[in-house]
């Protein structure tokens, strides 16, 4: 009789609590645990099953975000009917089927802050209160992104790409793939609305060889069917390294198609290319035209050393090459030749080249000629 005076007293929605102690009631039943993604909607569900000769006289639905806070956000009385006390549910909760024997809710556009735990509370004569409770768990699907970060070729350790899974929950986890020596690390930054932003940077100590290698970024969250994964190319910047290339070592006199190419590897792209000479003073055999020197003929003006610069935006560098013009067409030839390349100060080395050239028909046929007019005159001479 008196916990029924008691409901009676606890009028228009308001949770009464019995002096005994609050029992998570078998008869209660609840989902463990419900998920949820934002701006969805959740239904909790509760029943009071085997209520035999219970009185069930009220039911409410408690909100709990953190341990001890309690907040009503539902209330049905089989006499007075529902109620949404005020609260950050308000407008967005409603029961599915008001009643005592089956009063799940439904919460409309649920937010992450809805995450937390959610009591349905039986008031019951003469049981006392009797509750199950859902703890709803809100999930958000990150946005994942990677890119690399341009570097300059350097002795030491810099950030080379970045990978970032933002607004996740659970956290994400990010690892890297990649056959390059270096290592990453990982910061997670947890956002008001309760997700968690992890990025990550790795770090290496970048050479031009890196320029265009691949490194992966592979994130997994729990939202996710499967690992997604970023394969980044790597972005490296160096200065101009140059080689000559075009000389066979057989610059005869009179020769028609000698020519030299300048070559340039860098990052950025190389802005200008210029040739010289050690003397100062180009041939007046020799045309440039951007990265080649044609010699339209080999004469002695060309035996001399070519020198070709190339500038990109991070410094220039030189390489030089020493021409030998002979009397007469080689078969095959021996070519050195002394390069000296040069960045922000310059260094000098020597690399002496030793191949052999396979000449063209045209080159072949001239031999042959001068070949046979030799033996013509040896066996003349032989005779008389």
């Amino acid at each position: 009789q008196s916990a029924f005076v008691l409901s009676r007293v606890c009028l228009r929605f308001t949770v009464c609590t019995l002096n005994s102690k609050f029992v998570q009631s078998q008869r209660v039943r609840v989902l463990p645990e419900v998920e949820a993604y934002a701006n969805e909607s959740v239904n909790l569900h509760c029943e009071f099953t085997n209520a035999g000769a219970t009185k069930l006289t009220q039911v409410s639905w408690i909100f709990e975000a953190t341990e001890g806070q309690r907040e009503n956000i539902a209330v049905y009385h089989p006499t007075y009917g529902q109620s949404f006390p005020q609260s950050a549910f308000k407008d967005r909760v409603q029961f599915t089927q008001p009643s005592l024997e089956n009063p799940s809710i439904k919460i409309n556009n649920v937010r992450m802050s809805d995450a937390g735990k959610y009591t349905c509370e039986y008031a019951t004569y003469p049981s006392g209160n009797e509750q199950g409770t859902t703890t709803l768990i809100m999930l958000a699907k990150p946005k994942n992104s990677a890119s690399p970060v341009a570097a300059q070729a350097s002795g030491g350790k810099v950030v080379v790409a970045r990978c970032e899974a933002a607004q996740g929950k659970p956290a994400a986890t990010i690892t890297w793939m990649t056959n390059a020596a270096g290592d990453f690390n990982i910061t997670s930054y947890p956002q008001p609305d309760g997700t968690v932003t992890v990025r990550s940077e790795y770090h290496m100590a970048p050479m031009p060889a890196d320029n265009g290698r691949d490194i992966t970024c592979v994130i997994t969250q729990q939202t996710q069917n499967h690992p997604q994964t970023f394969t980044i190319k790597l972005t490296v910047q160096y200065p101009p390294t140059v080689r000559i290339e075009g000389y066979d070592d057989n610059w005869y006199m009179g020769r028609t198609d000698a020519m030299l190419i300048c070559h340039a590897d860098a990052n950025p792209e190389v802005v200008n290319v210029t040739w010289a000479t050690v003397s100062g003073k180009m041939p007046p055999t020799v045309k440039v035209v951007q990265n080649k020197l044609l010699v339209q003929k080999v004469d002695e003006s060309v035996n001399t050393t070519f020198i070709c610069e190339a500038k990109n935006s991070l410094g220039s560098s030189k390489n030089q090459l020493t021409a030998m013009v002979t009397g007469e067409q080689r078969w095959s030839a021996q070519m050195t030749c002394t390069h000296t390349h040069t960045h922000t100060h310059t260094h000098t080395h020597a690399r002496t080249h030793t191949s052999l050239h396979i000449i063209n028909y045209y080159n072949l046929f001239n031999g042959y000629i001068f070949l046979i007019k030799h033996i013509h005159a040896y066996i003349v001479d032989f005779t008389t």
